[in-house]
């Protein structure tokens, strides 16, 4: 997975919007005002860092060498995915899938409602 794809696919999250506010060079992907994916975009390899359940994220991180706890984030609820091919493509849009569900789920009723995710 590359970053046009990589950004692709995070934007394609209903609802999800995109901008900088750390700066240059760390892409943020948000739902209802909430982070679900930081991209590394100047970074080589670009790196994606998502929020996760802490036991999958402890499990991510014995499984693969290119996940590692979260860059400046809580190292227990976000991984940082270094995409240097070694983990699928496949894996990466479910692990951002996951991370924008977490997210979403927290969302108050009625911005999850605007989202098409029910109460």
């Amino acid at each position: 997975m590359d970053l046009d794809e990589l950004r692709a696919y995070c934007a394609s999250e209903t609802g999800s919007t995109e901008g900088y506010p750390f700066g240059p060079g760390a892409l943020v992907m948000k739902v209802g005002g909430k982070i679900f994916a930081i991209i590394a975009d100047v970074a080589d390899p670009v790196t994606v860092s998502l929020k996760c359940e802490p036991e999958v994220a402890a499990l991510l991180r014995s499984s693969h060498p290119a996940v590692k706890p979260g860059y400046h984030l809580n190292k227990r609820h976000w991984i940082t995915v270094t995409l240097d091919g070694t983990v699928p493509a496949k894996l990466v849009r479910e692990w951002i899938d996951d991370s924008y569900d977490l997210v979403a789920e927290s969302l108050p009723k009625r911005v999850r409602e605007e989202l098409g995710r029910g109460g």
